[in-house]
């Protein structure tokens, strides 16, 4: 088990329920780790055991990234415990946000094949990636995030309202870019048309819920690809309303298509790729990788 050697009390008892449920199972030894070197000896020891992610969003990007750089992600079984903010990945494999009943989860599911999108340099996106207003969001909601994050009492906090704070402030102020945004090699939209946002989606669920991309699905060889046209004040207004439902790629002003490849290039953008926030740049472009390894889910979902 990798867990975050940075955890709160409130984790470490979270992690004790879940090593309570994981014991009656089988052995566990716990590595807790804080920087990519630690984390890289602890996947090393870990020889060809099964690993399990205790952490979020953030945690289970990092792992499988360190596998894919020492290429022992092809054929690796993972197991999540959602201990992060928005535990997106999580939901959208049905993974229980209760500790105890995630680690039940990895004693009696099965694995399933996980898609992962692969950019241009190497790096790795579990979950999903955005770019315009939704990775200023995501840039404005994590000072928010660490900001609040200390604020309350036990497992409760404020770092959950980070996101949505840093939604309405890219709502209030939004960065209209133009790009060319193509996906296999079909040009989508181009650089005489701005537009709000555009988000690749392997899993569905950003900032703790968000259905960004409705209908993505990890391990269905597919990646959905989503833009949104919504420039004016109103258009904005009947976008969001549409967004919290999931309900926005129903909206005259929004493209949603899938593919296997997606390219963006032109004015400066800032992108967030599973939370992480980086740019500004001017081309980026991701291919899926079908089937890169396998995560433990509900036996109620297909294997």
């Amino acid at each position: 088990m990798i867990s975050n050697s940075d955890a709160g009390t409130a984790d470490e008892e979270s992690l004790a329920a879940a090593l309570k449920v994981l014991r009656a199972h089988c052995s566990v030894e716990v590595q807790a780790t804080s920087d990519p070197g630690e984390l890289d000896s602890a996947l090393h020891r870990a020889g060809s055991r099964r690993i399990v992610v205790a952490g979020g969003d953030g945690s289970m990007h990092a792992v499988v990234a360190a596998l894919h750089k020492r290429h022992d992600l092809e054929g690796a079984v993972l197991g999540l415990l959602p201990l992060g903010t928005g535990n997106d990945f999580a939901r959208a494999n049905e993974i229980p946000l209760d500790i105890e009943e995630a680690a039940q989860v990895i004693c009696d599911g099965h694995p399933r094949p996980m898609d992962l999108l692969v950019d241009e340099v190497g790096e790795i996106v579990v979950n999903n990636v955005h770019v315009g207003a939704g990775a200023v969001a995501s840039k404005r909601g994590a000072k928010w995030k660490t900001r609040l994050h200390a604020v309350g009492v036990g497992k409760v906090n404020l770092g959950k309202l980070g996101y949505p704070i840093g939604a309405l402030s890219a709502w209030v102020k939004p960065p209209f870019i133009r790009v060319r945004v193509e996906v296999d090699g079909e040009v989508v939209t181009d650089l005489d048309h701005p537009i709000l946002m555009m988000a690749v989606g392997n899993g569905p669920k950003v900032g703790g819920g968000t259905e960004l991309v409705p209908y993505a699905d990890p391990g269905d060889g597919k990646i959905d690809v989503m833009v949104s046209y919504a420039i004016g004040p109103l258009a904005r207004f009947g976008y969001g309303a549409k967004l919290v439902v999931g309900r926005h790629p129903e909206r005259d002003d929004v493209i949603y298509l899938r593919g296997t490849s997606v390219t963006v290039s032109g004015e400066e953008f800032w992108v967030s790729a599973d939370g992480e926030i980086y740019g500004p740049e001017r081309h980026r472009s991701w291919r899926l990788q079908r089937a890169a390894y396998s995560l433990v889910v509900p036996a109620s979902q297909p294997g």
